[in-house]
C-alpha cells in the first residue's frame, strides 16, 4: 500500500475554525432546516436537521443509511438545536499540533457525541457470525499521508471490513512487530474499534505494508511474531489480521519449486506464525491477504525458486495462500502499482481497465499451473473467497479504474454478462459467488467525497 507526503495545511485550518467556533462561543441560531434523509445529494453549506439539530454540511456527498450526521462529524459540522439543554455536536477528530501532539478539551474525555451513547441504533448484543454475501474492504491510515484523518467511528458504513494500517516491525528483535494507534489514546482507540463491532463490522489489523518489511527468517522470528501480534490483536479487540507482506518480505530459494512443499524458511515460518495465531485467537479469527499481483499472477509466468534468471520473489505468496486456504478469509489481490501481467489466454494485461480486473479475478478464481508446469497447479480458491483490490482515487495509487469501468469488469466476474472485451472468462456464467471490492483506502475515499464506497456498495447490494 503506498504512503504519500503529508499534507497539513488543510488540517491546520481546520484547527483554527474550530477552535474559533469553541472559543468564541458562537450562540446557535433556532431555525430548524429541513429533516436530513438518506440517498440525497448534500451540498457544502447545505443545511440538514437530525434529532432536532441543525448540521451544515462540510463535505459534498451523497448520504446513505447510517451516515445521519452524528454518526459521520467529518461531513457534518452542528449548528443549532431546538432543545434548549442539547449540547452542540463537536468533531471526533482530535486537533493534532505540529509537534504532533493532541490537543485535547479541558477535562480528559475527548469529545465525541452528546450523550455516551454511540450515535444510532444500538445493538442488545455485538453481532456475530460471517460477513455479508457482498463486502467491501477498505485500509484506515494509522498515519497522516495527506489524505487526512478519519476517526475509526466515523468510517463509512458502507465499509464491512476495515483493516488497520499498519502493524511493523520494532526492530527490536527478528519478528516482533508493533503497533501503536495514531492521533488516539490506547482506551479511546480500543472504544473505537469496540464501536464498530458493535455495528457489525469486522475492523483487523493489517501487518507490513509498503514500509514494513517482514521477513521470518528463523523459528525464533517466527514464535516473535506470533507472541506480539497475539498481544497486539487480544489487546485493542481485533477480529483477526490482513497479510500486506510487500517489497522483500516474502521470496523463495533457489530449487525451492513445489508450491504445496515450500522449503524456503520465511516461506514456512510465515505460513507456521499465521497458523499459530489463528489457532490462538480462535475460529472466529479472520484472516485477509493483500498481495500485489507479481507475489500472485506472475507465478504462472515466472516461479521464484524455479528459474535461475527470474526475481526470486516472484509467485512467492502462493506457496502461503496454499498452504493457508483452509483459513483464509478473504484474497484480494492489490489490481494496481502493477506491470503488464499474463493471463490464462497467454495474453498480457494492462491495469486501470475492465479487461485487467476479470484476467486477473479468472486466474485465482481457475487456478493455473504454476511456471507452466502442470504438475505444480495452484488450485482455484472459492469466489467466495475472492474480491479485487483497488484504489480509491488517483491519489491513492497508479491504476484507478473508473467506477464504470469496474462495475463493467464485475458483471462480467459475477453474472457472466461480457462487455465485449478482449479477455474471455473461463466461465461463461460468472462466479454468483464472488465476494467484492477491496480498496486503498478508506482515507482516501473520504477525501473522494465517498465515490467508491457510495458507488459501489449501492451497485454490490443489488447483485442477487
Amino acid at each position: 500500500m503506498p504512503h504519500r507526503l503529508t499534507r497539513l495545511v488543510s488540517a491546520l485550518l481546520g484547527t483554527v475554525l474550530l477552535l474559533s467556533l469553541v472559543f468564541l462561543n458562537v450562540t446557535p441560531t433556532q431555525a430548524l432546516a429541513p429533516a436530513w434523509q438518506p440517498n440525497t445529494a448534500y451540498a457544502v453549506n447545505q443545511l440538514a436537521s437530525y434529532n432536532g439539530i441543525d448540521y451544515k454540511c462540510i463535505q459534498a456527498h451523497t448520504s446513505l443509511t447510517g451516515w445521519e450526521p452524528p454518526n459521520v462529524p467529518a461531513l457534518w459540522q452542528p449548528q443549532s438545536s431546538t432543545n434548549p439543554t442539547a449540547t452542540p455536536v463537536r468533531t471526533a477528530t482530535p486537533i493534532r499540533t505540529a509537534t504532533a501532539t493532541p490537543i485535547r478539551t479541558a477535562t480528559p474525555t475527548p469529545i465525541r457525541t452528546p450523550t455516551a451513547t454511540p450515535p444510532g441504533p444500538t445493538p442488545t448484543s455485538p453481532p456475530s457470525g460471517s460477513l455479508p454475501k457482498r463486502v467491501i474492504v477498505g485500509y484506515w491510515h494509522n498515519f497522516d499521508n495527506g489524505s487526512g484523518f478519519i476517526p475509526l467511528r466515523n468510517v463509512s458504513p458502507a465499509f464491512d471490513v476495515i483493516n488497520v494500517s499498519f502493524a511493523e516491525p520494532t526492530g527490536s528483535a527478528p519478528g516482533v512487530i508493533g503497533f501503536t494507534p495514531y492521533n488516539y489514546t490506547a482506551a479511546d482507540f480500543k472504544a473505537d474499534v469496540a464501536y464498530l463491532k458493535s455495528r457489525g463490522k469486522k475492523v483487523l489489523i493489517s501487518i507490513g505494508g509498503a514500509n514494513g518489511t517482514v521477513q521470518l527468517t528463523t523459528t525464533t522470528a517466527r514464535d516473535n511474531f506470533v507472541n506480539s501480534m497475539t498481544s497486539i490483536i487480544q489487546t485493542y479487540g481485533f477480529d483477526g489480521m490482513d497479510i500486506d507482506f510487500e517489497g522483500h518480505s516474502l521470496y523463495l530459494n533457489q530449487g525451492d519449486s513445489d508450491l504445496r512443499n515450500p522449503t524456503t524458511p520465511v516461506i514456512v515460518n510465515t505460513i507456521a506464525a499465521i497458523r499459530s495465531v489463528r489457532n490462538r485467537i480462535g475460529s472466529s479469527f479472520v484472516l485477509t491477504m493483500a498481495p500485489e499481483t507479481f507475489f500472485v499472477q506472475v507465478g504462472y509466468t515466472f516461479y521464484g525458486g524455479s528459474c535461475i534468471s527470474c526475481d526470486n520473489r516472484a509467485g512467492a505468496y502462493l506457496p502461503v495462500i496454499h498452504a493457508l486456504r483452509d483459513i483464509l478469509t478473504l484474497l484480494h489481490v492489490q489490481h494496481y502499482n502493477s506491470g503488464p501481467i499474463r493471463a490464462l489466454d497467454n495474453t498480457y494485461y494492462n491495469m486501470g481497465n475492465a479487461d485487467f480486473h476479470v484476467a486477473m479475478a479468472d486466474m485465482v478464481l481457475q487456478g493455473f499451473p504454476v511456471a507452466g508446469n502442470a504438475n505444480n497447479f495452484f488450485p482455484a480458491l472459492r469466489p467466495d473467497q475472492v474480491a479485487i483490490g483497488l484504489p480509491a482515487n488517483v491519489n491513492a495509487g497508479n491504476g484507478f479504474t473508473s467506477v464504470a469501468e469496474v462495475q463493467k469488469a464485475l458483471d462480467y466476474v459475477v453474472k457472466g454478462q461480457s462487455f465485449g472485451g478482449s479477455y474471455r472468462l473461463r466461465s461463461t456464467s460468472g462466479y454468483a459467488g464472488f465476494r467484492g471490492l477491496m480498496t486503498w483506502s478508506i482515507n482516501w475515499d473520504a477525501f473522494n467525497n465517498f465515490e467508491f464506497s457510495s458507488r459501489h456498495r449501492t451497485y454490490l447490494n443489488s447483485l442477487p
